[in-house]
């Protein structure tokens, strides 16, 4: 009988261990956040089957006009552990979100080239910075930033508008 109870407990503790593990995960966003991966997730599940795999994350980075190579899609996939439900979906991104810097320290490494303490930086000298230094960027990948950057008619690029993007996301127009 007490091989019982002690199989009883073991079940009841990996009950308790998985379930605190899911709850962290979904402690990490509030609901709307929550809403706006799972409608992400369901987009990206091309076949429906409740997983993402290698061939509904290709057929959805073609459908954007990309053609991403076989190693490409294989990195992809090593970020998760085993199958890609969505809670290893949110895992992976509450992961990746929480490693970025804090907003004052990507705010501030902008400023260091903003000479005039504007809140601002001309895309043709943003660009050349990311061209020259650093982890430097391709041309096809300053371009794809700047689709969708704050730059104003003067060609001004509004680093604190961006990095409240970058931390927060977009605001939709009230």
């Amino acid at each position: 009988m007490s091989a019982a109870r002690k199989a009883a407990g073991a079940k009841k503790t990996v009950k308790k261990r998985a379930a605190r593990a899911t709850s962290n995960v979904f402690a990490m966003f509030d609901q709307a956040q929550i809403q706006e991966f799972k409608e992400a997730f369901t987009m990206i599940d091309q076949n429906r089957d409740g997983f993402v795999d290698k061939n509904d994350i290709h057929e959805m980075l073609v459908s954007l006009g990309q053609e991403p190579t076989d190693e490409y899609l294989e990195n992809m996939m090593s970020e998760a552990h085993g199958q890609m439900n969505f809670t290893m979906f949110l895992t992976i991104f509450g992961e990746k979100l929480n490693g970025t810097d804090p907003e004052d320290v990507i705010r501030n490494a902008f400023a260091c080239f903003d000479e005039g303490g504007t809140g601002f930086i001309h895309e043709d000298r943003l660009k050349e910075l990311l061209m020259t230094m650093g982890d430097r960027f391709t041309e096809d990948e300053v371009d794809d930033m700047f689709r969708s950057a704050p730059i104003d008619s003067s060609g001004n690029f509004d680093y604190v508008a961006f990095t409240r993007v970058l931390k927060h996301g977009r605001k939709d127009d009230e």
